[in-house]
């Protein structure tokens, strides 16, 4: 179709609009916009080479503009757009499925107030996000942003699918996911890791690596078996469906491709992995699909980093980057964290010098960062232990949490010392592996109580941090409310009950809000013998309001999903 007015909504940096206005006719009026105010672009300064190639064009520039509410935007004369496109739209990196389903149907519904009699509305969605047959790999409906009936909410119907091609529009760049670790970062994680390398980079000769590994490693389980079998049951196995041809795409796809999975890895279908006694079997068929999964730790890379022809002895190999695992929901334990990797090779005959002077460096280090934010004259309850493990060879890095308070003050693994990957065997050489979970820490030095806290959108927690120096964290959100419900179900006598399946599931459905599953009871019908359930679930936000009314659909929905789980709510 001519275009005459074209809108563009959502936009990040405005690379897009300033590509796109370098193609458009004369007689084609430009309007670009974005949600941010424009003190949020000030510091970006591809944003305001941007902005400036715009202005020069006599582009239209609109910013704080909603795109669920464009009608509030444009004055009656102002409207029908011939087309109106948004780009990637998304909520965040930990929305979830249902709220960026939520987001659409609110933009397309908004479109209809705007849109001129014969206009358009075009939507670029990453792979697979749609729910269409185009979707290449196909997600079940379910985990699909199901983009045909959310623009049915807003009286449009799909009538073409078109590949987006980013070298169509040079100088375009997503501005969808900034990792914690970045240059420009000043979040917390970023600030410990720097300290770490710094200090550890005075006892060492350094080499930082960049992590170009897929998040998605293809092959057998040999490679995680090889250096700890308990790892298998917290594995995310990915199910790629029918269609394994764009399996590569997952998995050497760039972090911008990688965005709209990782946000959205609990309300994913995975099939089971193995348990840890191997005897569970898996459904057939699934593993001849599936040999994919989410890395569990950087230490599915050790092989090609040490087999790289640039591999020197003696220097310490630095690898960062987000790693998962499907865990119990528990204070102290996350489903996606930040992991450094230390890697060490050494001649044979040095070995016991070499790790003993890499320990005694790090746990100097660790207990200086621990001691940091500690009132004046308060000592720190716990040092850093080095706990070796029952092989004889490896250790776990454990700290008491020292900061919050008697009802957690357990010991904290930290992290681990790996000497024994049976998989890397060399004649002359020895290796040590040395993996730190980068947010735990983060949260001891800070005294963070709340991991979400680390992953919040919220700028009112990245102001309590200033790059190179360490304070106590104060929060922000104080007595937030909590809402309790309990959920008792019967069981299947065909089935086993996987209670690791039951909290992931609680996870997804609640995004995060669940922040405590107890067991309350074992029931068995005196009559038909079947056995019932109890657990209690708490609702709770660390960084925002939390209604009675949200957690009662969330409740509801959780005794839907959980049928899958092969029980039957009572």
């Amino acid at each position: 179709m001519a275009l005459r007015r074209l809108l563009l909504v959502g936009e990040g940096n405005f690379s897009f609009a300033a590509a796109v206005s370098e193609t458009l006719d004369p007689s084609t009026s430009l309007t670009a916009t974005c949600l941010q105010r424009p003190a949020d672009l000030a510091g970006d300064l591809a944003a305001r080479e941007n902005l400036r190639r715009l202005r020069e064009r006599g582009t239209k520039i609109r910013f704080g503009v909603d795109c669920t509410q464009l009608a509030d935007a444009f004055e009656l004369h102002d409207r029908e757009f011939d087309r109106i496109c948004f780009n990637f739209p998304h909520c965040g990196r930990k929305a979830g499925v249902a709220r960026n389903r939520e987001l659409l149907a609110k933009f397309f519904q908004s479109c209809a107030d705007i849109l001129a009699e014969e206009g358009e509305v075009h939507v670029a969605l990453c792979r697979g996000q749609g729910g269409t047959p185009a979707d290449n790999p196909t997600r079940e409906w379910h985990n699909s942003w199901q983009v045909v009936a959310m623009a049915a909410l807003g009286g449009f119907i799909l009538s073409d699918v078109h590949p987006f091609s980013c070298e169509a529009v040079p100088g375009y760049k997503c501005t969808g996911y900034r990792g914690f670790l970045e240059a420009s970062s000043c979040h917390p994680i970023k600030t410990i890791n720097e300290k770490l390398i710094s200090e550890l980079g005075k006892a060492f000769p350094l080499k930082r690596l960049k992590c170009s590994f897929p998040f998605l490693p293809p092959g057998e389980t040999s490679v995680l078996t090889s250096w700890n079998c308990d790892i298998l049951s917290t594995v995310f196995w990915i199910n790629l469906l029918e269609d394994n041809s764009n399996s590569e795409s997952l998995t050497g796809g760039t972090t911008e491709d990688m965005e709209d999975f990782l946000v959205s890895l609990s309300e994913l279908s995975f099939p089971k992995s193995p348990g840890r006694d191997g005897k569970k079997e898996a459904p057939e068929g699934i593993y001849a699909q599936a040999k994919i999964w989410l890395r569990p730790s950087l230490l599915v890379h050790v092989q090609a980093v040490i087999q790289a022809p640039d591999f020197l002895p003696g220097s310490l190999y630095i690898l960062n980057g987000p790693v998962f695992q499907k865990c119990h929901i528990l204070p102290f334990t996350m489903p996606a964290f930040h992991e450094t990797l230390f890697i060490l090779g050494f001649n044979k005959n040095p070995k016991d010098d070499c790790l003993q002077s890499l320990l005694n460096h790090l746990k100097g280090i660790l207990d200086s960062l621990l001691t940091q934010t500690l009132l004046e004259g308060s000592k720190l309850s716990n040092s850093v232990e080095f706990v070796l493990q029952p092989n004889g060879k490896d250790y776990m890095i454990n700290v008491k949490s020292h900061n919050f308070g008697p009802d957690c003050a357990k010991d904290l693994s930290i992290g681990s010392v790996t000497t024994s990957i049976p998989s890397i065997i060399h004649e002359e050489q020895c290796f040590v592996f040395v993996s730190m979970n980068l947010d735990l820490l983060a949260m001891l030095v800070w005294g963070i109580s709340d991991w979400r806290m680390l992953w919040t959108f919220d700028k009112r927690f990245l102001k309590n941090f200033v790059p190179e120096k360490i304070e106590p964290f104060k929060s922000y959100s104080l007595y937030p409310p909590s809402y309790v419900h309990d959920i008792s179900f019967w069981l299947d006598e065909k089935k086993d009950f996987d209670e690791l399946e039951f909290h992931t599931v609680a996870r997804a459905v609640s995004q995060d809000t669940v922040i405590s599953i107890q067991f309350l009871s074992r029931f068995q019908h005196p009559k038909t013998k079947q056995v019932s359930l109890c657990y209690r679930m708490t609702y709770q936000t660390c960084d925002k309001a939390l209604t009675q009314q949200q957690v009662a659909s969330m409740q509801s929905q959780f005794r839907k999903e959980i049928q899958r789980l092969h029980v039957t709510p009572r």
